[in-house]
């Protein structure tokens, strides 16, 4: 288990680690290179093929363990990692069951859906530009990933992204920090799971999807469970994508746990 864009292992996941353990699963959560209690570096740079890779050693680590039989590992992903899960579940035969949660699929269609045209160039011109900069030995840019915005109403993408960091760094203290390398986001655009996703089968997918959501936008992950082949099922939340860990935790938890049970009895 892994978290999303920049999230920390005690944003939330702690939560679903205790509802699979109660189920009697063990659960190995662990943050994203470069972030957290991780190593790595450039910090805050987040390369959507290397946290694939990751899963896949951290699958190699938890075969290790003697209290894991080696035959019956799950793999769970939300947000950015939920798409990062379904091409591990594609890639690698040694999971056995897959959930997929408010999965990130396309970071190019995702650009397309929430980026105006008109800032399109200048965003590539940036992109182009940090690429110059670390050629030349300079140290990785930071931007910020999200904004309280006043300007705009409580409920903006941006403003609900800054609320939920927020909840978690003032609640449990965390050392959050509101940054990403530039390149980051250009490795954004390399991000897609979307031929990944008839690969997983036969491994038992399911995906957890909330109706209103714009930050991996529910068009894109509807689209990718159609292309997906059985056995599949759905769970699909009412509310935004925070509504997951929020709202709708017990409904997400809960599928998630009864997933696991049945597929790796």
């Amino acid at each position: 288990m892994a978290h999303g864009f920049s999230a920390l292992k005690e944003m939330g996941l702690d939560r679903y680690a205790e509802i699979f353990a109660t189920a009697g699963l063990a659960a190995l959560v662990y943050d994203n290179r470069n972030l957290g209690a991780s190593d790595g570096n450039p910090r805050f740079e987040i390369d959507p093929t290397a946290q694939m890779r990751d899963y896949r050693h951290a699958i190699t680590y938890a075969q290790s363990r003697p209290e894991i039989d080696p035959d019956r590992i799950g793999v769970w992903g939300t947000s950015y990692s939920g798409g990062l899960a379904l091409i591990v579940a594609a890639l690698d035969r040694r999971v056995k069951c897959v959930v997929s949660q408010v999965p990130f699929i396309s970071g190019y269609e995702t650009m397309l859906q929430v980026m105006p045209l008109k800032g399109r160039q200048q965003f590539h011109d940036t992109l182009w530009k940090e690429r110059s900069s670390l050629a030349a030995g300079n140290l990785p840019s930071l931007v910020p990933i999200c904004t309280n915005d006043a300007s705009k109403p409580i409920d903006a993408p941006g403003r609900r992204t800054y609320s939920f960091f927020q909840s978690f760094v003032q609640q449990k203290g965390l050392n959050w920090e509101n940054k990403v390398t530039l390149r980051s986001l250009d490795f954004r655009l390399e991000y897609e799971a979307m031929p990944y996703v008839g690969r997983v089968s036969p491994t038992p997918l399911l995906m957890i999807i909330a109706d209103n959501d714009v930050v991996a936008p529910t068009d894109i992950a509807l689209r990718a469970f159609d292309q997906a082949l059985e056995p599949k099922k759905i769970v699909l939340l009412h509310g935004d994508h925070y509504v997951a860990y929020l709202d709708r935790f017990d409904r997400s938890s809960g599928a998630a746990r009864d997933w696991f049970v049945q597929h790796l009895p």
